[in-house]
């Protein structure tokens, strides 16, 4: 099978480009016709170091909301996939949709087809998918995604939350710095030293820094530099490296346990849904490891389903591989003895769901009144540094 990019013609005049996997040019010609598509060029595509970035969970929403209700009101998948490729707008997903077509042209099940378009579905949601059509319930998983997608995206929200106010204070903050170092403190250096004057120890502090950034400030950033270049390639070769550098994220203060309450809810949400789809707890806790976004929790999971695999019950293996509290561990077995599992994980992400966005909150409203106190308290020690000296000059002038 090679993969082509071709230019086609539309029924209604449109030039149509995508990519196919195909075996030859015939077979492309021949599933583009079946689309409606007449084929102008096509060529094959090179195969390039950068793997195909993944589409937005913001187009594929829209995408899954839009499918379940043509499913849902009995027109076929080729049909219904054929429909909204002439709607969407977004080039990539059009090209994923075109592929989608051409793999259930060849009686490939949609299932299959979305398994070999990774940059849209990952493997949870070909999961759903297989389980929804072994079931006959296609449309409710394409629903299921959706609603999973949703929630991912809101938390990804809350998560992208907890750094954007601090890192736009801390880049004023630094071009600040820099600023006052490259700029100002050398000058107010030649005027106290044409003065005669004795510098303090802060000014001199100051003025000391103000040196080692303009003669070695390069130095600095080739250093600090190679050291994240270096710091990366270990993360990137060693696992335990990983973990343990996830596992301190967990305990930094203050956002160590939002971070930890945001990795449970996306587990515990993808978990629910996997489970209520009909996924045995095995394969939906191999499935929803990787929802956590942190290792160390993901270390915990897998020493929780190891657990399971050994006869254990699935609150008690919780309970011994400490993921969650022992409220939620309650709960779980609670949801255990009821039969109603998923509804249990779902009041477990929607609690920590809540607690995150609290959290969030809480967190914002105590970051910026600190960061301006840390601002203003470096701020009033440059100018401190370099005002002292120059009032001592002017009250020494003669009157």
């Amino acid at each position: 099978m090679s993969r082509f990019r071709y230019r086609a013609l539309a029924e209604d005049g449109r030039r149509v480009r995508g990519e196919l996997e195909t075996a030859d040019v015939d077979e492309l010609e021949r599933g583009l016709r079946a689309q409606g598509l007449l084929l102008i060029s096509a060529r094959p595509c090179r195969r390039g170091l950068l793997r195909t970035p993944r589409i937005p969970r913001r187009e594929l929403i829209p995408f899954c909301f839009h499918l379940e209700q043509l499913l849902d009101a009995g027109v076929p998948p080729f049909e219904s996939l054929a429909a909204l490729r002439d709607a969407v707008s977004e080039p990539q997903l059009q090209r994923t949709i075109a592929a989608l077509l051409a793999d259930i042209e060849r009686g490939r099940p949609l299932s299959e087809a979305a398994a070999g378009q990774p940059q849209a579905f990952s493997a949870v949601a070909v999961s759903l998918l297989r389980a929804g059509e072994t079931a006959g319930r296609l449309p409710l998983a394409v629903r299921d995604i959706g609603a999973t997608l949703a929630q991912e995206e809101a938390l990804a929200s809350h998560a992208r939350r907890i750094g954007i106010y601090p890192a736009i204070v801390g880049a004023i903050l630094l071009l600040a710095i820099v600023v006052a170092l490259t700029q100002v403190v050398p000058e107010v250096e030649k005027l106290l030293r044409s003065a005669g004057q004795s510098l303090p120890l802060q000014t001199r502090l100051l003025v000391g820094l103000s040196q080692a950034v303009r003669h070695w400030g390069w130095a600095m950033l080739l250093a600090l530099g190679a050291g994240l270049g270096l710091g990366a390639h270990a993360l990137a070769r060693s696992e335990p490296l990983r973990i343990r550098a996830h596992a301190l994220r967990l305990r930094l203060p203050l956002v160590g346990e939002i971070l930890r309450k945001l990795a449970l809810a996306r587990f515990a949400a993808l978990f629910a849904t996997l489970y209520a789809a009909g996924i045995n707890i095995l394969d939906a806790l191999r499935a929803s490891e990787d929802a956590t976004g942190n290792l160390a929790v993901r270390a915990g999971l897998r020493a929780a389903r190891h657990g399971i695999e050994q006869g254990q019950p699935m609150s008690a293996a919780f309970e011994a591989a400490q993921v969650f509290p022992p409220l939620v561990t309650r709960m779980l077995r609670l949801g255990e003895h009821t039969g109603a599992l998923d509804q249990a994980l779902n009041k477990v992400a929607s609690l920590y769901q809540r607690d995150v966005a609290d959290g969030i909150a809480r967190l914002q409203a105590a970051a910026e009144p600190a960061l301006t106190v840390l601002m203003g308290g470096l701020l009033l020690w440059i100018a401190s540094a370099v005002l002292g000296p120059i009032y001592d000059i002017i009250t020494r002038l003669p009157v």
